[in-house]
């Protein structure tokens, strides 16, 4: 009896250590679950998410990894090869997008939300003050703040380093708590960063370009861009286009002393895919062909189709042809140039030689290539001239050795469907190349081109990108210009 009394009195404590144990659990799960609740992005009614102030961005290695070089298309192929992957899977916006501010339709708490893999959109309406030289945007009917970097590559490290971040927040209650309006306007605040990429032609059409006009398109005209991280030199570049998309003056937000009033605003312009809209995805179903058309209003561009001019004896009949020059020292040009010219004149063609880099007027530019009905290019940033092509016009992307046809298709192959142009690809050979010239036959850059490919993005671009001009056989690229001549309507009698 008394053993067992004794027993009993050693388990006592034990089973009280027990409940504690049990609810010190239960106190670090309920602590927990508070946490979780505080820092885990807020999710949509759609169910996509986007980070709150309070959480932290991740950014994924390869395109961490990535670096601005010299030319736009290539900036994108870490990019692309990812969401190669995603195809099929792009994240749907949510319902009451751009179009359903500008009707007045915006939910009572502004929406921050995932339009793409690449971009996040926020959207408010209500009193709105835009105070630009602190990037901060005061919303009326918002009850907790957001940050966002208003540029659609927002898994990219490097890019968005150049981007200023933005924040919304709350108006501020009580007697001059609030900033003081300076300027009113009844347009939608159209808040974007000329940040990133911008400053090569790929770029300036995929990140920032074809998403405002993807953004502004339902606005009708009544948006002002608030530009961020403004490039006087970029704007002045395309100011025709903002003009076409835009009833009212550019503003440099970041240097301005305002304090602009609106009744709503957006953050952050939509990303769909490179250098294109998906019309499924936009109200009304507006599509690349549209933002082609808007380009046309905006240089002044004569030809919507590529048909010949005159009868068929007619000079003006004969197809022209643009190569797209580079620059030996930047990788990637035609080191037998004249007589790819020379050859395709040969077939019939009025050939042009162009260098975008060298050209300063973009009106200018996108006027040769909208006269042109065949352009032909080495891969990199000079064929996105592409989009100022008239429909029925064919594409000839030259893909450098190094089993690069991955990166040609996402960059400009896939794109070209959208703007209602035939795409041709000639792929370049061990025997067309300067690599062959630079290294020994049995060197893996020649002989494995895949094992470069597993070193990383760096090592691919400077192997392949930056350091090869290429020498098309004239054979071969003859039987590819025959095809594309078999293509244009210039030969029929119709």
């Amino acid at each position: 009896m008394g053993m067992k009394s004794r027993s009993s009195a050693r388990g006592e404590p034990r089973r009280h250590g027990n409940v504690a144990l049990l609810a010190l659990m239960l106190c670090s799960l309920l602590a927990l679950s508070l946490i979780r609740g505080r820092f885990a992005p807020i999710a949509t009614s759609g169910g996509d998410a986007i980070k709150s102030e309070d959480a932290t961005a991740v950014v994924s290695k390869a395109a961490a990894d990535n670096d601005t070089g010299d030319d736009g298309a290539d900036e994108a192929a870490t990019e692309a090869a990812a969401e190669e992957k995603d195809k099929g899977e792009d994240v749907q916006p949510k319902s009451g997008d751009a179009s359903g501010i500008a009707a007045g339709a915006g939910a009572a708490k502004p929406t921050c939300y995932e339009t793409s893999r690449r971009s996040d959109t926020c959207e408010a309406a209500g009193d709105v003050r835009v105070v630009g030289s602190s990037q901060t945007v005061y919303v009326d009917t918002l009850e907790r703040e957001w940050k966002t970097k208003p540029y659609c590559r927002k898994h990219d490290s490097f890019a968005l380093s150049h981007v200023k971040e933005w924040s919304l927040k709350p108006l501020p209650s009580g007697a001059g708590a609030a900033p003081r309006c300076t300027s009113n306007s009844s347009a939608t605040a159209f808040v974007l960063s000329t940040g990133g990429f911008t400053g090569n032609p790929f770029h300036d059409y995929t990140d920032v370009l074809i998403p405002a006009f993807i953004t502004a398109r339902p606005l009708g005209g009544e948006v002002q861009f608030l530009v961020s991280s403004y490039k006087s030199w970029w704007v002045n570049r395309y100011v025709q286009i903002f003009q076409q998309m835009s009833r009212y003056e550019v503003v440099d937000i970041d240097a301005d002393d305002e304090v602009r009033c609106y009744r709503s605003v957006v953050v952050g312009p939509t990303f769909h895919r490179e250098l294109g809209v998906d019309a499924s995805r936009t109200p009304g179903g507006y599509s690349t062909a549209d933002f082609r058309r808007m380009l046309r209003d905006a240089f002044g561009l004569e030809r919507a189709t590529a048909a010949p001019s005159g009868d068929r004896w007619d000079i003006r009949r004969r197809p022209r042809l643009l190569i797209i020059s580079r620059r030996p020292s930047r990788g990637r040009a035609f080191m037998n140039e004249r007589a790819m010219a020379d050859m395709a004149a040969s077939l019939g063609f009025d050939v042009r030689v162009g260098e975008p880099e060298t050209s300063s007027d973009t009106s200018k530019f996108a006027r040769l290539v909208n006269s042109c009905d065949v352009m032909v290019g080495v891969h990199g940033a000079g064929l996105t001239n592409m989009v100022f092509l008239p429909a029925g016009a064919v594409v000839v992307q030259v893909v450098p050795y190094g089993r690069l046809e991955w990166l040609a298709r996402n960059t400009f192959a896939e794109p070209s469907a959208g703007m209602e142009l035939h795409y041709l690809e000639y792929a370049v050979q061990l025997d067309e190349t300067t690599l062959s010239e630079q290294y020994p036959s049995d060197h893996p850059v020649l002989r494995d081109p895949m094992a470069i490919h597993k070193q990383g993005w760096n090592a691919l671009k400077t192997t392949y990108l930056d350091k090869q001009n290429v020498r098309p056989h004239l054979g071969r690229l003859k039987n590819t210009l025959l095809q594309a001549l078999k293509m244009l309507p210039h030969g029929r009698d119709d």
